[in-house]
């Protein structure tokens, strides 16, 4: 394949395959098997790293800008920019998550004929990924392992090196194909051939071997497991609140009266939950500060009995007569008869109806979406955040205790920063809670690619999750990352789900969430090595 117009087109091909193995529509997970085959034989056949790099580039601007799109709809619909801006803030994206496509086949290149491809791709990849999820704040969306999240048994592999491990099987495997294609293609080379297969190909199928048996074994592991643990029945309540009515004063209480009718309905079930757990800024307004909080208090936590998470803003003083401080925070409310570790409701004039057993501020918050990264250089993106408020990062706590639960939360895009999830398990978590507004991505497979990544939240770390999302898709999820019902997009919902809590330890707790970091150092004596190789190959010829 000599022809320049072919190898692009080779590369673009492999950018849509990427794309239809995303979650969403048409989410066709295989793809993401045989997606890379196209780039990676093209780069390998590349005159240099260089033209490897532009055609790792183009496959990249097929990829993201295809399944980025959605960001038309937060800038453009919601952020009211205007469609020339928000065009160039997604290609602005899409390009700059196109530069690491650009690297990872640049480097396949440059190590053309000195190491295994279905080893070193995947190294490669990973050590990017790496990269990516911490620069700039980080924005570890899309990746490859995420395609997976519906597919047992290999989702369950993802309690041993995160969702890295899926990753780095795909990739793997795209490289076997690659490399089985490009021997088939010198087939007169046949001591090459038998060395390939000696150092990379069979090593690549005993481990996929491997993963597909261990992924099996664990399924029957953990199910054994969570059917003798302690459970608790917790209800997630979808609202789906217009978000261009979400923030108006005149709507708070039909806002507050929707999300009581869809609690009481299930408090009404014959097995009514313990837990209620409503979106992330389900009420918005300050609860400090407003009569709609008390009211319902008083109805649903006083008068029912139980206990209500719930998202909403936040603000506090510093210290006296300072400028307040905006959270996006989560609180947790029980009856005032039960224990309490927080601090009492504060009702005037009356007995108390509960108490507020804990708060948890976001931690990681959204760049451009609840805070303007050089606000100074960056003026014309300050509407994003104009209707929501400009947030400041919470502090790292422990888990929110509720009877036999203590809960781990994540709030919107927590859920896509494994690290994260792990820091409340290793704080004594055994359930994680997941609260979100995803109203913002409109009918796109930005909620589809959000849930992708909660899944494997539970997974790496053996916890129930349960999610809560304004405008879908909320539900609840076992630890091994079975879904026991998802709502639709857009609509009303509550569901109820009894959830096993564990407390066991994965390998990804102890050590595996390391695994990124590794293949990214690993990379450096991957470097010294082709040096070295090419260094001996320059002499030998200069010999000649």
């Amino acid at each position: 394949m000599n022809s320049p117009i072919l190898k692009l087109l080779s590369a673009l091909s492999s950018g849509l395959l990427l794309f239809l193995a995303m979650p969403g529509t048409p989410g066709i997970a295989f793809c993401a098997w045989i997606a890379l085959v196209p780039l990676l034989m093209v780069s390998r056949s590349a005159a240099s790293p260089a033209n490897a790099a532009w055609l790792g580039l183009g496959c990249g601007m097929i990829f993201y800008s295809l399944s980025l799109s959605w960001i038309n709809i937060v800038l453009g619909t919601f952020g009211h920019l205007d469609w020339w801006l928000s065009g160039t803030a997604l290609l602005l994206l899409a390009l700059y998550m196109s530069i690491y496509l650009a690297i990872f086949s640049a480097g396949c290149r440059w190590a053309a004929q000195r190491l295994p491809l279905p080893l070193f791709a995947p190294i490669l990849w990973i050590g990017l990924d790496s990269i990516r999820a911490r620069l700039f704040s980080g924005f570890p969306w899309l990746d490859l392992g995420y395609s997976q999240f519906q597919i047992n048994p290999i989702l369950q592999t993802a309690d041993l090196f995160g969702h890295h491990t899926v990753t780095f099987l795909i990739v793997m495997v795209n490289g076997l194909l690659a490399t089985m294609f490009i021997l088939l293609a010198k087939q007169q080379q046949a001591p090459i051939q038998r060395r390939t297969i000696v150092t990379a190909i069979m090593p690549a199928i005993i481990l996929l071997t491997a993963a597909f048996w261990y992924g099996t074994l664990r399924q029957q592991q953990v199910s054994a497991l969570y059917k003798q643990a302690e459970s608790i029945t917790v209800t997630v309540a979808q609202g789906n609140i217009p978000q261009d009515q979400k923030w108006s004063a005149n709507f708070q209480q039909e806002t507050v009266n929707r999300y009581l009718n869809l609690s009481e309905k299930a408090l009404a079930d014959k097995n009514p939950p313990s837990l209620l757990i409503w979106p992330e800024t389900a009420l918005p307004f300050y609860p400090m500060e407003s009569p709609y909080f008390v009211e319902l208090v008083d109805q649903l936590v006083s008068k029912r009995h139980t206990n209500l998470l719930f998202g909403a803003p936040h603000r506090q003083r510093p210290i006296p007569n300072s400028p307040p401080q905006y959270y996006n925070s989560a609180f947790l409310v029980i009856p005032a008869d039960r224990p309490v570790s927080g601090m009492q409701l504060p009702l005037v004039d009356s007995p108390p109806l509960g108490h507020i057993q804990g708060r948890y501020d976001k931690q990681h918050l959204v760049p451009f979406g609840e805070y303007i990264p050089m606000r100074t250089i960056l003026p014309f993106l300050a509407p994003v955040v104009e209707t929501i408020g400009d947030f400041t990062p919470g502090l790292a706590t422990g888990p929110i205790s509720c009877e036999n639960a203590r809960i781990g939360v994540l709030i919107c895009f927590e859920s896509i920063f494994p690290e994260l999830a792990r820091n409340h398990v290793a704080n004594g978590a055994n359930l994680l809670v997941n609260i979100t507004n995803d109203a913002w991505f409109g009918r796109s497979n930005a909620p589809w690619q959000h849930l992708s990544m909660a899944t494997f939240r539970a997974v790496e770390n053996r916890r129930s999750l349960a999610r809560a999302a304004n405008s879908g898709i909320s539900g609840c999820l076992d630890p091994l990352g079975q879904w026991a019902q998802l709502s639709n997009l857009f609509t009303a919902d509550q569901i109820t789900a009894r959830l096993p809590l564990l407390s066991t330890e994965t390998f990804f707790n102890r050590f595996g969430h390391h695994f990124g970091s590794f293949c990214l150092w690993a990379l450096l004596p991957c470097a010294v090595w082709i040096r070295r190789s090419r260094k001996t190959d320059q002499e030998k010829t200069n010999v000649i």
